[in-house]
Parts: structure tokens; C-alpha cells; sequence
């Protein structure tokens, strides 16, 4: 007899209040399965970083009915994080709009970061890296296409260059999940289709599950299986793509609709290639 499958997210009556006169989520319930890709739309001021940080703990629910479940497992509950946290954060990547490298660190060293979860405190004192694991970090530059600026400060990359790079450490940390908090709303358009690109293809070729959050819905509908919107912390659309037309959009969100609307899709040329990602970096 087969097991159930086990969905990747499970977030029950999440509620997050910085004020008393609005609240960042307002009793949100969704359920993301293992391999989605899942694009989390919404104006500015909607919830949806509150949500991407709930879900990996860096911000705590209200109530105490909220619940944020990870392969079954809870990483936090009644706005108590997990005594598993630690490991539930190692499975769980998130990439920010900021990049979050160090400048002035190797772009090498930065991707190597990534490793110090899964490291004994005494190893990530000192920050030495096996040749093998350095080898498994310029495996990741590889496959994000930047091997060859491994030795570069990462203050000298572009911003795009920058935030495939944050994949990339995402990468070598081996995580199940990436989320993504508008991680192209700094970008150019060609910057931002390769940072897309980027992540659409590791959530097809890796089977990683992908929430990203996003301003522009032509890119939510280009690239995501499901949307799922926020506004005012409420959830008030989860679907296809297709179900979200601009008149529904525009009955959703009224005069904020032009916020998440843009006359030119920036992503109207085709795909960039991408260079396949090693089969060992998914382990």
C-alpha cells in the first residue's frame, strides 16, 4: 500500500498584525503540493512577504489557530516556532529583491554560505570549505551561469548576475522550497527574464517547489502553475492563470489593478537557454 503524498506547505488561519488598525494577514489558508510553482500576486501593502517570511519563520503568526506545516512537519504553531526549525530551514531557501550577498566577499564565498546551515557551529566559526565542497559550489555557479566570475566581488556583478548568484546558494544548500520575495522587481527586463527563466527551470527539472512573489501578473501567468492573490492580508483569489483575466483582476484589486498591470510584457522574446542543472546538487 502507498503512502500519501505530502504536500510541501500547508498554511491554516496564518494572521499577522503590526498595528491595530490593519492586519498583514488576515486568516490565510493554502495548501502548496511538493513541485508547484506558485506565483503570490498582490499590490503593494497586500501581505505577501509577511506570507513568504511565515512560512520560513522569520516572522511569527498571531492566533492561536495559525499553523505553518512543511512536508507534514510544523514549523510553527499558536505562533510558536518548531523545535525542528533548524532542520525545516535547511529544506526551505528564500531569495530576496536585496540579493543579501557580501560585497565585498568572493562571489564563490557568498555561494558557500549556503553550507553553513548544515555545518557544526565550530566549522561555521571558522568558515573553511573542503575542496569537495568548493567544487560543489562552482558546480552551482555553473549551472546558474556564472562559473566564470566565481573569483569576482560580488559588488562588481550586475543586479541580475547578483540574484542568480542567491539561487545559486540556494542551490548548495539543498533546499526543497525556494521562495522568492520579488526577486525581479529591481531588474531590467532582460535580467528579470533570466532570473525567470532561471527559476522556472529548476522547478521543472528538480522538481523544487517555487513561491514567488511578483507585482507583474503577465509574469505570474508566463511562468507559475497557480496563482494565488492577496489583498489587504485577505486571500482573495487561488487558481489557474487562466481564471485570472484582467476582468477579474480589475474586480479584485479596482484602482491598484494598473500597479500589477504593464501596457509591454517585458518578457515577450523568447526564452534564454539554460545549462542543465546537475542532478547531484538536488541531493
Amino acid at each position: 500500500m502507498s503512502s500519501p503524498i505530502v504536500s510541501a506547505i500547508r498554511i491554516a488561519h496564518a494572521s499577522k498584525s503590526f498595528n491595530r488598525r490593519a492586519k498583514a494577514l488576515d486568516d490565510v489558508n493554502a495548501t502548496i503540493q511538493q513541485g508547484e510553482c506558485v506565483g503570490l500576486l498582490g499590490a503593494s501593502g497586500s501581505g505577501k512577504s509577511t506570507l513568504l517570511r511565515s512560512i520560513c519563520g522569520l516572522e511569527r503568526l498571531d492566533g492561536k489557530d495559525s499553523l505553518v506545516e512543511l512536508f507534514g512537519r510544523p514549523l510553527q504553531s499558536a505562533g510558536a516556532l518548531s523545535s525542528d526549525i533548524r532542520d525545516l530551514r535547511r529544506q526551505t531557501g528564500i531569495i530576496f529583491q536585496q540579493f543579501n550577498l557580501v560585497g565585498r566577499m568572493d562571489v564563490l564565498s557568498n555561494v558557500l554560505t549556503g553550507l553553513l546551515p548544515r555545518m557544526p557551529l565550530w566549522r561555521s566559526l571558522t568558515a573553511r570549505f573542503s575542496r569537495d565542497e568548493q567544487l560543489q559550489a562552482l558546480q552551482a555557479l555553473e549551472s546558474v551561469g556564472l562559473a566564470d566570475y566565481a573569483f569576482q566581488r560580488a559588488s562588481t556583478l550586475s543586479g541580475g548576475q547578483q540574484q542568480r548568484a542567491a539561487v545559486a546558494r540556494a542551490l548548495l544548500q539543498g533546499a526543497r522550497i525556494l521562495l522568492a520575495d520579488e526577486p525581479v522587481s529591481a531588474l531590467d527586463p532582460e535580467s528579470a527574464r533570466r532570473v525567470m527563466d532561471l527559476l522556472h527551470h529548476l522547478n521543472r527539472s528538480q522538481g523544487m517547489t517555487l513561491v514567488v512573489s511578483l507585482h507583474n501578473v503577465a509574469m505570474a501567468r508566463r511562468y507559475c502553475d497557480r496563482i494565488i492573490a492577496l489583498r489587504a492580508g485577505e486571500l482573495v483569489f487561488d487558481g489557474s492563470p487562466m481564471e485570472l483575466d484582467d476582468i477579474r483582476l480589475r474586480h479584485l484589486y479596482g484602482a491598484s489593478t494598473e500597479e500589477l498591470l504593464m501596457e509591454h510584457d517585458p518578457l515577450d522574446s523568447p526564452p534564454l537557454p539554460l545549462r542543465q542543472v546537475p542532478v547531484a546538487l538536488a541531493a
